[in-house]
């Protein structure tokens, strides 16, 4: 899915095929997506500028017909419709806290009880080469419900629960198409046998970071614990990381790679739905991750991750490696939703409202990744091919005159235009600095759109 700059074309991409019970409506949501779009962290009122727009977002956003899936959908189909070929759809929760004092009903708790809102739990699919966000190809919302006094584990496994989300956004998530392979990158919170048949079910590879390290898994023949497991595994092959730690900064770690095939069992007290499944056991491979020899003080870097990929070799192994260290997008995807589109500082009077808005502002947020995306996948393409010449016209005349021929010099001066310092030492731009140049451009462009009408 390319990348629209052009706030209203992207609108049109992204929500012309809503079904909100009345072509008006839709029309509408187009027109307040394009606003949205425009200034992302800007409040409902900012954001709309007019009085009669500001109504209309309103009883928009009210409107019965006009749901968290209503919105979304078609851009989770769209995403979902890809051409052959493989892609990494990296899944997450994240909790959308309106704060404690919130009075919008509907909420739920969150964290101890020291917030209010509702869970999020987002599928974005990655390009497995280029690290695009392509999109959602999923999303759920869950209100958390405190669990029962006392409950016993049968009890607990027959009511819904917290865990049962993975697996729901893995059914609307469904089936790939003919030629498309699905690989879902999945946290500790998915290392739940329910979950594996989820996968299995819906033809999704996976893999998972382990757990359970104490559950009882049969290697060799022999049962044992998947910690006594990693031990018997042979080593497969070293390689240094150089990474940056927030404690420690940047520093290399000698790793070494273990990889083997366990057959995992069902656990022994199942949900109703495991037990009408009939599934007792399922195999999979196992990558470990281990730092060796780390500093005094330094916890070391140790990931075992399950997997349903071929993993022979050292070559094999390194793949599943390299897949799942692409899993944090997802985590950048919920700053851009948080920090980019401030969804947690809207101040709507009811669950159902907060939760259309999110919806809208998900969508949004993909776009403020997929713009870093656009200035690292094809940097020699001429600017005027990727954005309207003019745009190009317009930024070098902000700074200074500059010339600007290729992509990667457009977005390094958008970067720069967002406070970027655009030193060697300063690192790549990250979402934010790049979408506070294209705010800066964008009303830039605004203004001589409308001195040209004004002054003919």
């Amino acid at each position: 899915m390319s990348l629209l700059l052009d706030t209203q074309e992207w609108a049109q991409q992204q929500f012309a095929s809503c079904d909100l019970g009345d072509v008006r409506r839709t029309c509408r949501l187009v027109k307040f997506a394009s606003q949205v779009a425009a200034d992302p962290d800007a409040t409902t009122p900012g954001q709309t500028e007019q009085w009669s727009d500001l109504k209309a977002a309103y009883r928009l956003i009210d409107n019965e017909h006009v749901t968290f899936d209503a919105i979304a959908g078609p851009h989770w189909q769209m995403t979902r419709q890809q051409g052959t070929g493989t892609y990494l759809i990296s899944c997450d929760t994240t909790e959308i806290d309106f704060g404690w004092d919130n009075e919008a009903t509907g909420l739920g708790p969150l964290g101890r009880g020291s917030g209010r809102g509702f869970l999020l739990h987002s599928g974005l699919m990655i390009h497995p080469e280029t690290e695009e966000a392509i999109g959602l190809a999923g999303q759920k919302i869950r209100h958390r419900k405190p669990a029962p006094k006392n409950e016993s584990s049968t009890r607990r496994l027959a009511r819904d629960r917290e865990s049962q989300v993975w697996g729901e956004l893995i059914d609307q998530i469904g089936q790939p198409a003919e030629g498309v392979r699905f690989i879902d990158l999945c946290d500790r919170g998915a290392d739940n046998f329910e979950v594996y048949c989820k996968l299995l079910l819906n033809h999704h590879d996976w893999i998972v970071r382990a757990a359970r390290l104490k559950r009882v898994v049969k290697y060799q023949g022999q049962e044992m614990p998947l910690a006594d497991c990693l031990g018997k595994l042979p080593l497969a092959g070293t390689y240094k990381l150089t990474y940056r730690s927030t404690e420690h900064g940047w520093r290399t770690a000698q790793i070494e790679v273990r990889f083997g095939t366990v057959m995992m069992p069902a656990p022994r007290q199942k949900s109703p739905w495991l037990r009408a499944l009939g599934i007792t056991t399922m195999g999979m491979n196992v990558v470990e991750v281990r730092e060796v020899k780390a500093p005094k003080g330094v916890e070391a870097l140790h990931w075992v991750l399950l997997t349903s990929l071929p993993v022979t070799t050292f070559d094999e192994a390194w793949t599943v490696i390299e897949h799942y260290e692409k899993r944090p997008i997802v985590e950048e995807f919920h700053k851009a939703l948080k920090t980019g589109c401030r969804v947690e500082e809207r101040q709507y009077e009811t669950s159902e409202r907060l939760e259309t808005i999110t919806a809208l502002l998900s969508v949004t947020a993909v776009r403020l990744l997929q713009l870093r995306s656009a200035s690292r996948a094809t940097p020699e393409r001429p600017a005027s091919e990727v954005v309207p010449p003019h745009w190009v016209t317009m930024l070098s005349c902000l700074r200074g005159g500059r010339e600007i021929k290729t992509v990667h010099e457009f977005y390094r001066q958008l970067a720069g235009l967002g406070g970027h310092m655009l030193r060697k030492g300063d690192g790549k731009p990250g979402w934010i600095t790049l979408w506070r140049g294209f705010e800066k451009l964008h009303m830039a462009l605004r203004s001589v759109r409308q001195y040209r009408r004004k002054c003919g």
